[in-house]
């Protein structure tokens, strides 16, 4: 582990099978879980977090300050769980006194260029492809997948299991189990070909089918539209899911395609 060509702080904690190639940088209050490696020129900042058998590509940086000028110092963290591949120039900054801490999930691969900005929260399983751009305190559910170059607005809140269009400009929230393309973005059917290689049966793919004709097809508003579908979908998990994410959306759910 020991690397006498990177700089390691002593107050680290680095487990001994913890790979580190040379010119990285690790400061202070740093946590590094077994099995995971190091690429060179990565800078490991104050407040970092990263769990096992992650992999850390050439060039970025973990923990760096937010990007925030209501920032004032205060000790937050970025949190990496295990598994999880962040590949070159990648930057995940750390928390904000709104939450505390950015999470990046377990199993999540991060592609090069992107950016993670403060308070996100990255859930597992999840692709954020190249040169995507997540602005302070961004919810990105599990199984996500983020096609690259796209932008994300602050405080935008990206439902599980959810496949964006590379370039893409979310300022919306987009609901549970879609595809979300265009320009303006809007909702452009269900992720069938996701929800069927991770298990949903094509039932299950019908009835959320069903409930998105209601929310995107049936001429309703959101509002009359949910009470339709609590009046007519039986109850499943993923009914409920979907009317609680549009129940509780902040910024209002993508529109649908003309």
């Amino acid at each position: 582990m020991k690397q006498p060509l990177a700089y390691i702080h002593p107050g680290a904690k680095i487990h001994p099978s913890v790979v580190i190639d040379p010119f990285v940088t690790i400061e202070n209050n740093v946590e590094i879980g077994e099995g995971t490696r190091i690429g060179s020129n990565v800078t490991i900042m104050e407040g970092a977090r990263i769990g096992k058998n992650c992999t850390i590509f050439p060039g970025a940086v973990i923990s760096g300050i937010p990007q925030d000028l209501k920032f004032q110092g205060e000790e937050t963290l970025a949190i990496i769980g295990d598994n999880t591949t962040i590949r070159e120039c990648v930057t995940v900054n750390r928390g904000t006194a709104s939450k505390g801490k950015t999470v990046v999930g377990s199993n999540c691969l991060i592609m090069a260029y992107s950016h993670v900005a403060h308070d996100c929260v990255i859930g597992d399983n999840v692709i954020i492809s190249n040169a995507t751009q997540i602005a302070g305190e961004v919810v990105v559910d599990n199984f996500a997948v983020i096609g690259g170059g796209t932008l994300i607005h602050q405080f935008c809140h990206i439902g599980p299991h959810v496949m964006i269009q590379g370039g893409a400009l979310v300022n919306k929230d987009i609901p549970p189990f879609v595809k979300a393309a265009r320009e303006p973005i809007a909702y452009t059917g269900i992720n069938s070909i996701g929800l069927r290689r991770r298990g949903f049966s094509n039932e299950t793919i019908r009835e959320i089918q069903d409930i998105y004709r209601y929310l995107y097809l049936s001429g309703l508003n959101n509002t009359d539209a949910i009470e339709r579908i609590e009046a007519e979908v039986p109850a499943t998990k993923e009914r409920d899911e979907i009317i609680l994410f549009v129940r509780n959306s902040k910024r209002g759910i993508i529109r649908g395609y003309v």
